[in-house]
């Protein structure tokens, strides 16, 4: 957990690459408007999987987006995580060589690192032998290169970390740059997280039981399991003085974030160590839990997540749990890079004024209690100051960040 550092930490570049669309606007648009955007896999063979559906980034030209780096050297994570960060630092107003003569690095989260690359590979292995496998995509394996590709791409010398931590990555990676900037290690940070589909973890998921068939639809009565999805995020983080000194639009202020591991089971939630990284949170960010207006939730659609999520949050804010929605719903579960997801359009909510919705609600479940409130169909109107975005991932690794409007 990160106590509050000498400079205050805001957010002022979004970049996304889903298959909600390319960019923050695009992205926000279609979330707004709780459109579903998960289809029928194409990546893929899908023989033999009852289950064929996911939230597939259709038509990604990565060369469109890369200026930096050639992405015929890199694997498709890395082209999201890039193509991420490319959009972050535009819609931020700034050009790359800002960032390259600053004090500027990147920190991706991921649960899979370079899955398609490693799929690949094990079949040629199989097929063909060890020798048979081409060099140059035994080099683009690592998962380490996720947050090299970012670094390549914009020019940056600062540091360029990958953390894998699974589906709550994205949220480690924003808590590491807000440490970075707000201790004065960095001007710039760039933090989010990139993950590609694959046939291993669609499988994995189907045989654990996870998998729904066509429809992720959280806090529903008859919700199912997730859908696997891919995609890259980034945001732009820097300190509020260099921001207002430039004219930026600010999204959003970094208000504080906790993190913790209870390790208490390998796939089943925990409420007791969630509702303990919640409070943990709001004291990192010198919040009550009165003040939030809204939580991100990590929403999978699975009926131990969102019953166990519920029942830390009630644990925290009592009767009166804040308005919580799952955006897992329009774009399926983007696994590393989740929780990224959930922070840009935390910001764009502050921002833009609205509660992002949960798509699918037919009738919330009674068995999660009473006042739930997933905002169902579309967005909602409001006016949010202070904002919770969730991310949880197997092991029992925790991260949540606390995102503030800026008057």
């Amino acid at each position: 957990m990160s106590e509050r550092g000498t400079r205050r930490v805001v957010v002022t570049g979004l970049g996304a690459v889903s298959s909600a669309g390319m960019g923050a606007d695009e992205f926000t648009a279609s979330i707004r408007a709780g459109r579903r955007t998960t289809s029928a896999v194409r990546s893929f063979d899908t023989t033999g999987f009852p289950h064929v559906h996911a939230g597939e980034v259709h038509d990604f030209e990565p060369r469109r987006w890369l200026r930096g780096i050639d992405p015929g050297q890199w694997g498709r994570s890395s082209q999201f995580a890039a193509s991420a960060a490319r959009l972050a630092v535009e819609d931020a107003g700034l050009a790359a060589d800002d960032l390259a003569r600053g004090r500027a690095g990147s920190v991706m989260g991921t649960t899979s690192g370079e899955s398609a690359v490693i799929e690949e590979l094990v079949g040629a292995w199989a097929a063909d032998g060890l020798k048979s496998l081409p060099p140059d995509l035994v080099g683009s394996a690592p998962a380490g290169r996720i947050a090299a590709a970012v670094n390549s791409e914009l020019g940056l010398s600062g540091e360029a970390l990958t953390l894998a931590t699974a589906c709550s990555a994205s949220n480690y990676a924003l808590g590491y740059a807000f440490d970075m900037v707000a201790g004065g290690d960095a001007d710039y940070m760039l933090a989010g997280g990139a993950d590609s589909l694959n046939r291993w973890a669609h499988a994995g998921f189907y045989r654990l039981g996870a998998l729904a068939e066509e429809i992720c639809r959280p806090f529903d009565a008859d919700r199912s399991g997730i859908l696997t999805a891919e995609g890259g995020v980034a945001l732009l983080l820097e300190p509020y003085e260099r921001a207002v000194a430039r004219g930026a639009r600010i999204y959003a202020e970094v208000l504080g974030y906790s993190v913790n591991c209870d390790a208490e089971h390998m796939v089943h939630p925990d409420p007791t160590s969630i509702a303990a990284c919640i409070r943990a949170a709001h004291r990192s960010a010198g919040v009550e839990p009165e003040q939030i207006d809204y939580i991100c939730a990590h929403g999978t659609g699975t009926r131990t997540n969102d019953a166990t999520e519920v029942a830390a949050a009630r644990a925290v804010f009592g009767d009166r749990i804040p308005p919580i929605s799952s955006i897992k719903s329009m774009i399926g579960h983007t696994m590393g890079a989740a929780s990224g997801f959930g922070a840009l359009i935390c910001c764009r909510a502050l921002y833009d004024g609205f509660l992002p919705p949960t798509a699918g609600v037919e009738r919330t479940d009674p068995d999660l209690g009473p006042g739930v409130d997933p905002v169902p169909g579309r967005a909602r109107p409001a006016q949010p100051r202070i904002v919770e975005n969730h991310g949880f991932a197997f092991g029992g690794n925790n991260a949540i960040t606390i995102l503030g409007r800026v008057a």
